[in-house]
């Protein structure tokens, strides 16, 4: 059945909400720090001793946190102002006897600004059972990767393309003017209307197939968390199945992508891409976009061999990959890796922006850990980049007067030898962001020493080559790229950047 939020139903509960302070700080408040890092790592009992008063808050807690039923006298109480025959027919909850329990996920969601809250379906563990084909995931770690990895700037139009259950679109409210969010799926749609009534939010919906809801529209910025999982053919599950063949799902939304970005518009997703033998996959990803008018930057996180990968998506619908049903999935699955030369799957984040000029791609490798949000690096990536568009004739970057980012540091890296240390590297390492590191010399050391944002750049290589004895263009020859390079990763910045 498809749960339906009517408008005073969603005012009613918002109100029941906010008397309970069911919000992110008040469910923290009332477990403790301990309590509630147990809950998000799947442990409910700390949680249940911290919730044994049965006031509205506990209730609240236990009914759609620990997935507990509770005495419906209770649930009524919490709940006070909502009808409870709405609550039961809209799908929230469910009545058996004289207890309740939730029949769809509410939990609240916040940011630094404050909360919301977020409906979705219960998953495999709070139903005991596998979760159904058109399930709506709620605030999984995909979501939360692809909300840090997002530009936050000012925009006037933000398309939120498969929005789930919404949660792209509640962090582009913070940003953008007007916000539409689109679903191929009904059910998403119903429940993501919930959570932008329960929020107060005015976002436009629309459903149907990628981006045939918004044909001939143009957004300012675009996010999509589209269903990437990669293998045969067909659909399992809504939230994460394309129904497209191998990695199909990730190359449509960045083909597509630049149709509906407006001048200077950013678009940014999740992906995955194929490893197959003898191709490289950067090859590939760069395969799928056009010969002019983007800007583009994949960024891999994560690869996966193939029994491993296939593994972690049945566990994650609650199948259990020694089951009969989880076999045959797995026997399946492996065979069309195996026919395909799949060898692993690349995972990451893929930001674009609409230009005038010659596609520019980047393909880089950030598997190593960081603690960073990548949304903000994404943001100055873009504009170092412009800024090198901007500046490509040499005589304009020899003029520039360059400074080094206050968060590089220089690391040297030595072994004992018969007449003291030799040195084995030297590298450049940027501590702030994604963490860039890159091996570096001696001539290049001493050019980033002189770049303070006094001197321009060709004064000081033309004193660099005078101190080694080296011809002036020789050293500027070389010398152009590397900056290029360090401009690009942000440790080596123009004024108009620093």
């Amino acid at each position: 059945m498809l749960p339906h939020f009517s408008d005073e139903f969603c005012a009613r509960l918002a109100e029941a909400l906010r008397v309970a302070d069911y919000d992110a700080d008040g469910v923290v408040a009332a477990l403790g720090d301990q309590a509630h890092a147990a809950l998000g790592r799947g442990e409910p009992e700390p949680a249940r001793r911290a919730t044994t008063d049965g006031g509205p808050l506990a209730t609240l807690i236990r009914l759609f946190l620990v997935g507990d039923r509770v005495p419906a006298a209770q649930a009524r109480a919490a709940l006070r102002g909502v009808d409870e025959a709405d609550a039961v027919t809209s799908g929230l909850l469910r009545l058996d006897d004289d207890t309740a329990r939730a029949g769809l996920d509410l939990r609240p969601y916040g940011d630094d600004e404050g909360s919301w809250w977020v409906v979705a379906d219960l998953d495999a563990d709070q139903s005991g059972s596998p979760v159904g084909t058109d399930h709506v995931l709620g605030i999984g770690h995909a979501s939360l990767s692809l909300a840090r990895a997002t530009v936050r700037r000012p925009v006037g139009t933000l398309l939120d393309l498969g929005t789930g259950c919404g949660v792209q679109a509640l962090h582009a409210s913070r940003h953008a003017g007007r916000v539409t969010a689109t679903d191929l799926s009904e059910r998403c749609l119903s429940l993501a209307s919930a959570t932008f009534r329960l929020n107060g939010l005015d976002v436009e919906t629309a459903r149907g197939s990628w981006f045939d809801p918004v044909a001939g529209r143009r957004f300012d910025q675009v996010v999509c968390n589209p269903p990437f999982v990669v293998g045969p053919p067909r659909v399992d599950y809504v939230y994460r199945d394309s129904g497209l063949a191998g990695d199909d799902a990730s190359a449509l939304v960045v083909r597509g992508l630049p149709a509906v970005l407006a001048p200077g518009g950013v678009g940014q997703l999740l992906a995955s891409w194929l490893h197959r033998r003898g191709e490289d996959w950067a090859d590939r990803v760069t395969g799928w976009l056009p010969d002019e008018g983007i800007d583009a930057w994949f960024v891999q996180r994560d690869v996966a061999e193939p029994a491993m990968y296939v593994g972690t998506w049945l566990r994650d619908a609650g199948i259990d990959p020694r089951s009969a049903e989880g076999s045959a999935k797995a026997s399946a699955w492996l065979d069309w890796f195996d026919a395909n030369d799949v060898v692993g799957v690349g995972f990451g984040f893929v930001t674009l922006r609409a230009t005038d000029s010659d596609t520019e791609v980047a393909c880089e490798d950030l598997r190593h850990a960081y603690d960073d949000p990548l949304g903000p690096e994404a943001g100055t990536w873009l504009d170092r980049v412009a800024w090198l568009r901007a500046n490509s004739d040499p005589a304009r970057v020899l003029a520039t007067e360059f400074t080094v980012a206050p968060t590089v540091v220089l690391e040297r890296v030595s072994e004992p030898a018969e007449d003291g240390w030799r040195e084995l590297v030297r590298r450049l390492h940027r501590t702030d962001g994604p963490g860039w590191q890159q091996e570096t010399d001696e001539l290049v050391t001493a050019l980033l020493a002189g770049c303070r944002g006094q001197v321009p750049l060709g004064d000081l290589l033309a004193l660099l080559a005078a101190a080694h004895g080296l011809p002036t263009d020789a050293v500027v020859r070389a010398a152009l790229p590397v900056v290029a390079d360090l401009v690009t990763h942000g440790m080596l910045l123009p004024k108009e950047l620093a």
